[in-house]
């Protein structure tokens, strides 16, 4: 599992370093902040940021909320307005990119945190919602009270454990999140293959099919008996 990538677009440089710094302390994978629009879209583009902290005054002619719009149109990822400003005319432009939350400075390290667990849980809900071309290649998955990101290529098999579910992972790293393999496959993209009612494989890792037992990465699996046929068909369209 990956931590969570942040971008901070701020153009006063010691709120911008101190936003970081606490960013940091909660774990979050932190990109170098940036001061404007156009260096905002530079890492955008570089690093594919999975949530931005966004200024919405500005250095230059374009604000936070022009890099908003930038987000909603071209890349698609969570972000949260920061501002010192909360007047209604501020607000009112600012709601018209729907972010996934609004911090007025200054903000505390707990205000912060929450907004960002509460953003990235709310845009994973509503994506879900209006993404059903499972051509993703990762997931938000909640774990101890906070979000990680999981990436597809990592993931070997599911295995649902009554009201959890463990994710089994290549290096033999191992998630534990409460939610069920119905919710799950929701998120997950064509890789992925129920094989029984307590299991989910990754197909690319899937080595061997017996009567019985998938074996996924040198872990024998059990297949259901409903779940067999479209397995193989599954894997003979690959």
């Amino acid at each position: 599992m990956d931590k969570v990538k942040i971008l901070v677009v701020e153009d006063e440089l010691i709120i911008a370093d101190n936003i970081c710094k606490t960013l940091e302390s909660l774990g979050y994978h932190v990109l170098e902040p940036v001061l404007n629009f156009s260096e905002a879209i530079k890492s955008i583009e570089k690093f594919n940021p999975d949530l931005a902290l966004l200024d919405i005054q500005l250095s230059g002619k374009k604000t936070g909320i022009d890099i908003a719009e930038k987000i909603n149109t071209d890349y698609n990822f969570p972000f949260i307005f920061l501002t010192a400003n909360a007047d209604i005319k501020t607000i009112n432009s600012a709601k018209k990119v729907s972010p996934n939350a609004y911090l007025v400075k200054p903000f505390s390290k707990n205000e912060l945190f929450t907004s960002i667990e509460i953003a990235i849980s709310n845009f994973s809900k509503n994506n879900l919602l209006k993404d059903k071309t499972k051509d993703k290649t990762s997931l938000f998955l909640k774990e101890k009270g906070r979000f990680h990101k999981v990436n597809f290529e990592s993931i070997l098999y599911i295995k649902s454990d009554h009201v959890y579910i463990e994710i089994f992972c290549k290096n033999n790293k191992k998630m534990i999140s409460r939610t069920s393999l119905n919710e799950i496959s929701e998120k997950l993209n064509d890789s992925f293959q129920r094989i029984h009612r307590g299991y989910i494989v990754n197909l690319t890792y899937v080595n061997e099919i017996t009567q019985n037992e998938v074996q996924v990465f040198g872990n024998n699996l059990p297949i259901g008996k409903k779940y067999k046929e479209e397995l193989l068909k599954k894997i003979a369209s690959i």
